[in-house]
C-alpha cells in the first residue's frame, strides 16, 4: 500500500532518466502506470522500444502493474492515444506526468529553424497535447456525475525559470511550460484537478554533458544529490489524492531540496502619474534595475 494505490498515471518520457524513476517510484507506491517513450536520442532523432520495454519489466518483475505505450505525445492524435490507453487497459486516468524533452542546443546566432520548431514542437506542444486531451476526458467525467481527483505534473527546468546561455529554444519552452501550469491550475479546479510544473535538477543524458562537474557521481557511500531518483517523491506526492490543495505552483527540486518558484513577480516601480518622455527615462530605468534583486543568465559573461 502507497500513497499512490490504484490509482493510473500516465508518464511521457518514462524510458530513461528522471521519467524511468518516476514511474518505478509510482508503481513501488501502488500506481498502475501507463510508460509512454519513443526511445529517441537526446536530440529527438531515432526511435526504439527498448527503453520503455525494460521499464515496464522492472515494474511487473516487482509486481507492479504497468504497460508500454509509444505514441509521438507532440502528435494531436498520437496525445489522445496514449490517454484513451490508460482508459482502455485500466479502466481511467487519474495522474499525468509530462516529462518528455530533446535538446538542440546552440547560440543564437547558430540556431536553425529546425533546430527552434523541434525542441518548442516536443515540449511545449508535447506538453500541451496530452494535457488537453486529459483534462478533456476528466470534464466529462464530471459532467457524468463521477467524482474526479485528477493530478497533472509538468516538467520545466531551472534554464526556464532563469535562462541559460546556448539554450534559446529549450529556455523559451521550458519558460512556457512553467506558465502553462499556472494558468491550467486555475482553469481545472472547477473540475478536481490540479497542475503543478517542476524544475528538476538531476544527472540525466541531458544534462551529463553540460554540466560534466555538478553532474559528477560523487563517492560511494556519499548522497548522490544528483541522483534522478531525487525528483520522483515530489512528483509521486503531486500525484498523489493527497495534494488536492496546491495547485498553479512551480516547484525547483534537486537531492534533498524542494523550494516554490517565485520568478516573474513586480520588482522595484516608480509611477510617473503621467506619460514619460523617452529622454527621461535612462536614469529612471537603469535606478530600478540597480534596486532589483537581478537573476543571473547561468552562462553569461
Amino acid at each position: 500500500m502507497g500513497i499512490c494505490d490504484g490509482r493510473v498515471v500516465v508518464i511521457t518520457g518514462a524510458g530513461r532518466g528522471i521519467g524511468r524513476e518516476h514511474a518505478l517510484e509510482f508503481a513501488h507506491q501502488g500506481a498502475k502506470v501507463v510508460v509512454n517513450d519513443l526511445g529517441a536520442e537526446v536530440d529527438g532523432t531515432g526511435s526504439s522500444d527498448g527503453p520503455v520495454g525494460e521499464v515496464v519489466e522492472l515494474i511487473r518483475k516487482a509486481g507492479g502493474e504497468a504497460v508500454a505505450n509509444g505514441d509521438d505525445v507532440a502528435d494531436w492524435n498520437g496525445a489522445a492515444r496514449l490517454v484513451q490507453a490508460a482508459v482502455d487497459t485500466f479502466g481511467r486516468l487519474d495522474t499525468l506526468v509530462c516529462n518528455a524533452g530533446i535538446l538542440r542546443d546552440r547560440m543564437v546566432v547558430n540556431m536553425t529553424e529546425e533546430d527552434w520548431d523541434s525542441v518548442i514542437r516536443v515540449h511545449l506542444k508535447g506538453h500541451f497535447c496530452p494535457l488537453r486531451h486529459a483534462a478533456g476526458y476528466w470534464r466529462e467525467q464530471v459532467k457524468a456525475g463521477d467524482e474526479v481527483a485528477g493530478r497533472v505534473i509538468l516538467t520545466s527546468s531551472g534554464a526556464g525559470l532563469y535562462g541559460n546561455v546556448g539554450q534559446l529554444n529549450y529556455a523559451a519552452a521550458k519558460s512556457g511550460i512553467a506558465t502553462m501550469a499556472r494558468v491550467a491550475g486555475a482553469e481545472l479546479t472547477r473540475y478536481g484537478v490540479t497542475a503543478n510544473a517542476i524544475a528538476p535538477a538531476a544527472r540525466t543524458r541531458m544534462t551529463e554533458a553540460l554540466f560534466a562537474d555538478m553532474m559528477a557521481k560523487p563517492e560511494e557511500g556519499a548522497f548522490d544529490s544528483m541522483s534522478p531518483e531525487n525528483i520522483s517523491p515530489l512528483v509521486v506526492w503531486l500525484g498523489s489524492h493527497e495534494s488536492g490543495d496546491v495547485t498553479g505552483q512551480v516547484f525547483e527540486v534537486s537531492g534533498g531540496l524542494v523550494a516554490v518558484a517565485e520568478n516573474w513577480r513586480r520588482g522595484p516601480a516608480q509611477d510617473k502619474g503621467d506619460r514619460w518622455d523617452p529622454a527621461e527615462l535612462g536614469p529612471v530605468v537603469r535606478e530600478l534595475v540597480a534596486k532589483s534583486e537581478q537573476v543571473r543568465v547561468i552562462g553569461a559573461r
